[in-house]
């Protein structure tokens, strides 16, 4: 009896896999990847607020510092996606199905997952009223065909705007409120695993929501700091890393302006909120191309331009 192997099994037509995850890129998946913070933006994902921020009467229980006006809040978030449209920059939008409603906080992306090089990771707020919008994220990223490569599980909770990718060889996550040390240290695993040189653990302060509340990358070699709030760890870092650093110069754009949370569009060229001359200014002189966009309504829910922006791709 002469026994034989069939292809599926290994035999004759075997074609094995060779490559790796970032090589199906545009053959198998999205045309997606993130290396930093400050590549030419390609390709956001947001999500347009709808009726589920409507008839909030306590906005302290969703998180808020103010009730929004639905119809304000709605014009200045097509203004934010006219925005990335007229640079260049392809919208996608969250994906709802009938049975998981939206939350009040939705409209917040950049909270539910962090684009890598090699795919998402999807998110787990840390917050009781925020539980189920990373199934929201996940389904939307499946249906775009974004690969998902991990989330966060277990005891750990991760929230994306605590993972910085610096550049190819340095990222920091930060854990305090919104992440928890399980969920930096799941982080920091995965990032070292990708390749990151140095990965930068990085307790926020009280008061902070996110590490990129107190540190945005502007350019391969710039940074702006809230030099009140951020660690020692996070300046000498970029500094050993060759980075020129810049102070938010105001203590009322830093906090009510929200002057730190901005989105890079290309290399020293940022999106910003409005209404923070002094920042604007230090940002313009050290050499930056700055884009305002009045977003003041929307940052009634704690967040700013920043935080609406789920980055799909940006360029090498």
């Amino acid at each position: 009896m002469v026994l034989t192997v069939d292809s599926a099994h290994g035999g004759e037509n075997w074609l094995a896999r060779n490559d790796f995850v970032s090589d199906d890129v545009k053959a198998v998946w999205k045309d997606c990847g993130v290396y930093h913070e400050w590549g030419k933006l390609r390709a956001v994902l947001l999500h347009h607020p709808g009726s589920e921020i409507e008839g909030i009467n306590d906005p302290s229980k969703v998180l808020w510092t103010e009730v929004l006006d639905p119809a304000r809040a709605r014009e200045q978030h097509d203004s934010l996606a006219a925005f990335y449209r007229s640079v260049g920059v392809e919208v996608n939008y969250m994906h709802l199905d009938d049975d998981t409603p939206a939350k009040p906080n939705l409209y917040f992306v950049r909270d539910l997952f962090t684009m890598t090089p090699f795919g998402a990771v999807v998110s787990r707020p840390a917050s009781h009223v925020r539980a189920g919008e990373e199934v929201i994220a996940a389904g939307t990223l499946s249906r775009l065909k974004v690969p998902i490569i991990h989330s966060a599980y277990g005891s750990a909770y991760l929230e994306g705007p605590d993972i910085l990718l610096v550049n190819e060889d340095l990222a920091m996550v930060g854990y305090g409120l919104r992440t928890n040390e399980r969920g930096a240290d799941f982080a920091v695993g995965l990032l070292k695993e990708m390749g990151y040189g140095e990965v930068v653990k990085v307790q926020t302060t009280y008061g902070c929501g996110h590490l990129d509340g107190v540190v945005s990358i502007l350019d391969r070699d710039l940074a702006l700091l809230y030099p009140t709030r951020v660690s020692y760890v996070v300046y000498e870092t970029l500094k050993r890393h060759g980075f020129r650093t810049l102070d938010l110069p105001d203590q009322h754009e830093a906090e009510r302006g929200m002057a730190i949370n901005l989105v890079p569009v290309e290399p020293g060229c940022v999106l910003m909120p409005a209404n923070n001359p002094k920042t604007l200014a230090l940002l313009q002189r050290a050499g930056c191309t700055c884009f305002e966009i009045d977003v003041s309504e929307l940052m009634k829910g704690g967040g700013a331009v920043h935080c609406m922006t789920g980055v799909l791709k940006r360029d090498l």
